[in-house]
């Protein structure tokens, strides 16, 4: 997704008419319109969009699906030093249009349900959606760019975990291990 888009994507459409179109659609959708996305993370620019891609088709079952792809820049807080951190937010899936939980009971593993109307469906709810899968669940600086980063080195000066392995030598269990490799 590195080509840039100034059109929006629309918010509802038929997704029916479009998979038995092959319709692409490319376009963003206003991180400020998403609001339970918005409360999910630090904060983004004011402007910030989501760079969304969606291919509407019919499978080799004739079953009407969406791939896509998305991306959205957001802040989030580094769990290990409390601090924002910038990050994209990059997103791929695959979804079966269903219009009732019968449907989606009877849709292959490879394929997460997208509950529509008969003839609508919020293209903005469903990014929504995935862009709150996609987000990390333990968010973290990379080690040298951490704020954190001395308070890190004193625990663990190299970048590994000495104390592990210093704790795994005083384990009292150590002695069965030894024992569980001699032959009897």
């Amino acid at each position: 997704m590195s080509k840039a888009s100034d059109a929006r994507l629309p918010k509802t459409v038929d997704p029916y008419r479009l998979a038995e179109h092959d319709t692409v659609l490319e376009g963003d959708v206003p991180l400020s319109a998403l609001s339970r996305f918005r409360n999910a993370v630090m904060g983004f620019e004011d402007d910030a969009v989501c760079r969304v891609k969606l291919s509407f088709y019919l499978d080799g079952e004739r079953r009407r699906t969406v791939s896509g792809e998305l991306e959205a820049p957001v802040s989030l807080q580094c769990q290990r030093c409390m601090e924002s951190m910038g990050t994209v937010v990059t997103s791929s899936f695959l979804l079966g249009l269903v219009t009732s939980d019968g449907q989606a009971r009877q849709l292959p593993k490879e394929l997460e349900p997208f509950l529509t109307d008969e003839f609508s469906a919020d293209l903005w709810l469903m990014v929504e959606d995935e862009l709150l899968l996609a987000l990390p669940s333990y968010p973290v600086h990379d080690r040298s760019e951490c704020p954190a980063k001395e308070e890190l080195e004193a625990y663990e000066p190299d970048g590994s975990s000495e104390g592990a392995e210093e704790g795994a030598a005083d384990n009292p269990f150590s002695v069965l291990a030894g024992l569980k490799k001699t032959k009897h």
